[in-house]
């Protein structure tokens, strides 16, 4: 039996610590409130997150981060990427000295236009061995739920990934091993700013082909920069690349889709801000990416447009005219 600490409670912070415990380790989760941490010990349940959801018995938690780190073997990070660099630098003196850190987030550092890994890597001084990614068609609701899923397990090492891989096999989810970690990022950063783009086409009352289009369009931006920057162009188009991208962009359940169907229905990114507790990665990466692909010389349209909508200097019907008013051009150029 492993000790992992997953840093936090959230939705998927928490349903990844039930595929953990399902797989035979011993998993402490990390909350920042008494209280919430007072009802998953108590009732097996994380009351805002995933309501209903009956937590395993090798499932504890606590609001000390020693507590949480005393003796981890592997630690999970779960916490929306524009935070974690101020809360790592917190926890890093904490970490075991030898112990494997595994980033769930999907996100881009605004500023320094950093990839969750490369965070780590600053903040801990953690060789590349020591840090790896889970990324794949992972929605939160669904996995708790135990439905069957599959996910990459990407390290630079691959002895790392094969035995991360094996702590987090369970019945019902299924994760398969990559050295990418650079594309199974940037796959699945990439993803929030495309559902975003599909929630506005939807919120705006358009139909399959647009979304379906959109979809294809982002595929292929998202390899773009991903090959530019050195990634296996065969990692956007498995688990951490299409697949999470065809979920994020398809379900209901998707925060990035549904922030994009509002901002289609006319809210504006502050009242939509306003309305709910959930942070929805793309909306906040889509500047990076954007940045990123600028610096590399790279056409990116959608991630342009987006963020012109979510900082409010445009709209959903005008970024989708825009779309289509583009010089036409090869499929493969």
């Amino acid at each position: 039996m492993t000790k992992v600490a997953v840093f936090s409670a959230g939705s998927w912070g928490t349903a990844f610590a039930v595929v953990l415990a399902d797989a035979g380790n011993d998993v402490v989760l990390w909350a920042r409130r008494e209280e919430l941490v007072t009802a998953i010990n108590r009732d097996h349940e994380n009351p805002d997150y995933l309501p209903g959801v009956q937590l395993p018995q090798g499932v504890t938690a606590t609001s000390d981060p020693a507590k949480a780190l005393a003796e981890a073997e592997v630690v999970v990070f779960a916490t929306p990427s524009q935070s974690f660099r101020e809360n790592l630098t917190t926890w890093a003196p904490l970490i075991p000295s030898d112990a494997v850190m595994v980033s769930l987030m999907k996100g881009v550092e605004l500023g320094t236009l950093k990839r969750m890994s490369e965070v780590i890597a600053e903040v801990t001084g953690a060789g590349p061995e020591r840090i790896a990614v889970v990324s794949g068609p992972n929605l939160a609701k669904e996995i708790s739920r135990r439905e069957p899923a599959a996910s990459v397990v990407a390290c630079a090492d691959e002895e790392v990934a094969r035995r991360l891989q094996a702590m987090c096999h369970s019945p019902a989810f299924r994760p398969y091993t990559s050295t990418d970690v650079l594309g199974c990022e940037l796959g699945g950063a990439y993803k929030n700013v495309v559902a975003l783009a599909v929630g506005m086409a939807v919120g705006l009352g358009f139909g399959d082909n647009t979304t379906a289009s959109v979809i294809t369009r982002g595929l292929a931006e998202t390899a773009r920069l991903a090959t530019a920057l050195g990634a296996n162009p065969l990692t956007l188009m498995g688990l951490a690349g299409l697949g999470d991208l065809v979920a994020t962009c398809s379900s209901p359940l998707s925060r990035n889709r549904t922030f994009g169907e509002r901002l289609g229905q006319g809210m504006t990114t502050e009242e939509i801000y306003a309305s709910t507790s959930q942070v929805a990665e793309g909306a906040k990466s889509c500047a990076s990416l954007r940045a990123l692909a600028e610096a590399h010389g790279v056409d990116a349209p959608i991630a342009a447009h987006v963020d012109d909508v979510v900082a409010g200097r445009s709209d959903a019907y005008a970024m989708m005219n825009a779309f289509i008013a583009r010089d036409t051009k090869a499929e493969t150029d």
